[in-house]
């Protein structure tokens, strides 16, 4: 099967409609799938519902879908660092589920799994467990959580060989590959493509089963959310 395209668009090509659920990878500005955000951005599908940890921040990262008002709903953990985000929250034009960091992290890698729900103490006792069924298991309460399952999947990875097999560089992991299996349809952004056998099979994190297609996104520029320098010492 070929799964290299030549563009996010094209990668994106018959996958996008209004209404649908993605889930993205990425912590903030880290391993954020720079080049498929902005071609979905550009394709203007709307009312889409994203399972994201965050939504970037203004203007850069899942922020740009905010900006042009393509996002019905939020299932997101942390929303601090985007003014906008918080902005649609407050005055009630966006809808969000909000999930503690852990519990979100495995809906996802449940959804993957094949697995429909889960309980977790995570959040007994708070607006977190509003609605949902509790259940006592060895005299403690836990509440139970839905597994997610995503019309689209959208990660980027570090290296991949031309099969898909990934590799998720440092800290860029973080949701990536939760996000990744849990999509009908898992399309991938990475910076280096190299020949099959190429990788060391025990280096692998995310199986090529799970890439339906794929897309060179570099060379990307190295963004930071928060510059923080010391002082320049006095000559």
């Amino acid at each position: 099967m070929q799964k290299i395209y030549d563009s996010a668009e094209r990668a994106l090509e018959g996958l996008l409609f209004d209404g649908m659920t993605i889930a993205a990878g990425g912590f903030g500005l880290c391993g954020i799938p720079e080049r498929l955000i902005d071609a979905i951005q550009s394709s203007g599908v709307k009312d889409l519902t994203i399972a994201s940890n965050n939504a970037g921040i203004d203007n850069e990262g899942l922020g740009k879908l905010l900006r042009t008002r393509q996002v019905k709903k939020m299932i997101s953990s942390y929303v601090g660092e985007n003014k906008e985000f918080e902005r649609q929250f407050l005055a009630g034009e966006l809808e969000v589920e909000f999930t503690p960091q852990g519990t979100l992290a495995e809906r996802m890698r449940a959804g993957g799994a094949g697995i429909p729900g889960f309980y977790t103490k995570t959040g007994f006792g708070t607006q977190v467990a509003e609605g949902k069924e509790v259940k006592e298991f060895d005299g403690e309460e836990y509440i139970l959580e839905r597994g997610i399952r995503a019309d689209l999947s959208v990660v980027k990875g570090w290296k991949a060989d031309e099969s898909g097999n990934l590799i998720f560089r440092k800290t860029a992991r973080n949701f990536n590959l939760p996000a990744a299996t849990c999509g009908k349809v898992c399309v991938a952004e990475v910076e280096e493509i190299v020949p099959v056998g190429s990788l060391d099979p025990d280096a692998i994190h995310l199986p090529s089963i799970y890439v339906k297609r794929m897309i060179l996104g570099g060379p990307y520029e190295k963004k930071i959310e928060f510059r923080t320098v010391r002082e320049r010492e006095a000559a």
